[in-house]
């Protein structure tokens, strides 16, 4: 058992140069894709949430958002009860786009279209399990 997060981290590796390719079919750069990623179109989320979210600063976010802004894929709305905080929603179009872009990602996965489906489920069903799992620390 040893070997399991090298095995992961294998997997992760083998698949770094297939997402930005896939990302820059949309016109997308990966912290795009990874700030797409983490927004909701039911749940705005504050700034600094995302910058969180991504592992960077504030001031690195804002660049990531005025350019999704400017595609219209994103809008900044005012907080209620606190004008000071902006939150990030997806717009109809950035619902859209994320998507067409999740679709292309999952589309063809090839380090697992050679599983089974049943081999399919259960690897995800223990990867959910993981990452669902707290943090020990």
């Amino acid at each position: 058992m040893d070997d399991t997060w090298e095995l992961l981290m294998d997997l992760v590796m083998a698949e770094r140069a297939r997402i930005p390719q896939i990302a820059a079919e949309f016109r997308l750069s990966p912290p795009q894709v990874h700030a797409l990623r983490v927004l909701s179109p039911e749940q705005p989320l504050p700034m600094g949430r995302l910058a969180c979210a991504l592992g960077c600063d504030a001031s690195n976010v804002t660049g990531i958002v005025d350019r999704l802004e400017a595609r219209g894929v994103v809008e900044r709305q005012v907080v209620p009860g606190d004008r000071r905080v902006k939150r990030i929603v997806l717009t109809g179009e950035g619902g859209r786009l994320w998507r067409a872009h999740h679709e292309r990602l999952v589309a063809d996965v090839p380090l697992v279209s050679g599983l089974s489906a049943d081999e399919q489920r259960a690897l995800h069903d223990l990867l959910a399990k993981v990452v669902a799992a707290p943090a020990l620390g």
